[in-house]
């Protein structure tokens, strides 16, 4: 009687748990959100060229798990190991870039290099910065009222003042009012207004007819 052969575990495949209770389908489903998974099947199709072909999807999946586990008790020392070691591998990309442009010749070579250097320089800077904040937490401050102008102002703070109070409640409508020139006699504003009766000049008078031109001029 032959003996049935072990079945030997895939290493390309991604473990799955499953409960009694639950059918394959929602087992999948389950693991589709688990970020462990997520993680490792992408890590699995882009690690090719760094550790070959022969990694162990299961143990990968497992040291995703550890790592998130350290990250809810407080250790943070791996993320910050992989942001000093991503910061270092950026700095090395730009070196090498800016070597690269520095040997071009045609000019859109040149620009073409020098702007990938660049923007791993920035990138850098920014994996630097993000570390520095993990290390060193900044510490909030709240600024109860920041006034900022270029004359004079005045700033009531936890005082209300009693045109304030007036204006927050029912708005007053103030009387309308007839504007006039009194120089003129004439209103503004209003053309419904009567005007006010003009003075003469009584200096200067009408004619007689002894003064006026018997023919007129053309």
């Amino acid at each position: 009687m032959t003996k049935p052969k072990a079945t030997t575990p895939n290493p390309k495949a991604l473990p799955v748990a499953k409960d009694p209770s639950q059918t394959t389908e929602q087992a999948l489903a389950r693991a589709a959100v688990n970020p462990s998974i997520n993680s490792a099947a992408v890590m699995g199709a882009y690690q090719g060229n760094l550790m070959g072909n022969t990694l162990d999807m299961g143990e990968l999946v497992n040291c995703l798990r550890e790592s998130c586990e350290s990250v809810k008790s407080g250790d943070l020392s791996d993320l910050e190991a992989m942001l000093v070691t991503q910061a270092t591998t950026l700095q090395t990309l730009f070196a090498s870039l800016a070597r690269r442009a520095a040997n071009q010749e045609h000019l859109r070579q040149y620009e073409t290099f020098m702007g990938l250097a660049l923007k791993a320089q920035a990138q850098s800077r920014a994996t630097i910065s993000a570390l520095v904040d993990l290390k060193f937490p900044r510490q909030a401050t709240f600024v109860k009222q920041a006034n900022i102008a270029h004359g004079p102002q005045q700033v009531n703070n936890g005082t209300t003042t009693p045109s304030a109070t007036a204006h927050a409640g029912k708005p007053q409508r103030q009387p309308n009012e007839l504007l006039e020139d009194q120089s003129h006699g004439s209103a503004y504003l209003d053309t419904r207004a009567t005007t006010a009766p003009a003075g003469g000049n009584p200096a200067v008078e009408t004619l007689e007819p002894v003064h006026r031109a018997k023919k007129s001029r053309r």
